[in-house]
């Protein structure tokens, strides 16, 4: 099932907002990150309606991708 355009892009701005409050981001890097996430991928091509799931839990998801990123470069930094 394909959402709404207009309803889609409020969505993405609200995980976005949301992601950068958890992440302690700058909406900037927050966006950046989102539109090259596997969340932002899953969610605009309506795989398994993850458009459908609230925004907590996208920013959720959006942080564990980040941490599980960051944490790859960091560590292959040492």
């Amino acid at each position: 099932m394909n959402a709404n355009p207009i309803l889609l892009q409020k969505k993405y701005a609200r995980v976005i907002e949301c992601f950068a409050g958890k992440m302690h981001l700058t909406l900037d890097d927050a966006l950046d990150f989102f539109y090259h996430s596997e969340v932002y991928r899953l969610v605009s091509e309506g795989v398994s309606d993850m458009h459908c799931m609230s925004d907590e839990y996208l920013a959720d998801e959006l942080s564990e991708e980040y941490q599980a990123n960051y944490c790859t470069e960091n560590s292959s930094m040492l």
